[in-house]
């Protein structure tokens, strides 16, 4: 079992006062969990900071990063993109909507198929979430620099096993 060497923090705390009040629930999930929740607030800072940088709002910077790693011609159907963002068809209008008026997509019609639709990722579209990325890694590393990288592969090894659970 390895040893904690960081110190206290405020989980120990809740966790601590959660045995005193209740010492007869198994408060270990709290150990876990309550962490994870913490630093997914702190990650969610780190990226909104990221994304501000560029004029970007998450949701934008989602649909953006979808179109980008989906490789040239940097293009996707409204289908694709919802289940990548796992937003409602809907939302997903809106969304590609505001990006068109934005110019960081176009819409064309699809050549094999005219009634359907390819979201296409612009040269601005690109470069803006080209640096909202760098900008998000950068801020990513300094959430881990209490870990080394062995540390960092045996947490994202453990996360993964608890995700699969979950996600399939």
């Amino acid at each position: 079992m390895p040893r904690d060497t960081a110190g206290p923090d405020d989980v120990d705390g809740v966790v601590a006062a959660w045995r005193r009040e209740r010492p007869d629930l198994d408060v270990a999930p709290l150990e876990v969990l309550s962490r994870v929740s913490r630093l997914a607030r702190h990650l969610d800072i780190a990226r909104r900071r990221a994304f501000a940088e560029g004029g970007l709002e998450p949701w934008e910077f989602d649909v953006l990063s979808a179109l980008r790693r989906s490789g040239p011609p940097y293009q996707l159907t409204p289908g694709d993109l919802v289940r990548q963002t796992l937003v409602t068809s809907g939302t997903m209008t809106n969304r590609i909507d505001g990006l068109v008026r934005r110019g960081l997509v176009s819409r064309q019609a699809a050549p094999s198929d005219r009634r359907a639709v390819n979201v296409t990722l612009t040269d601005e579209g690109r470069r803006l979430v080209d640096d909202a990325m760098a900008e998000l890694l950068e801020g990513e590393r300094t959430l881990l620099t209490g870990l080394d990288a062995e540390e960092q592969g045996a947490l994202a090894a453990s996360l993964k096993r608890l995700l699969v659970g979950f996600e399939g």
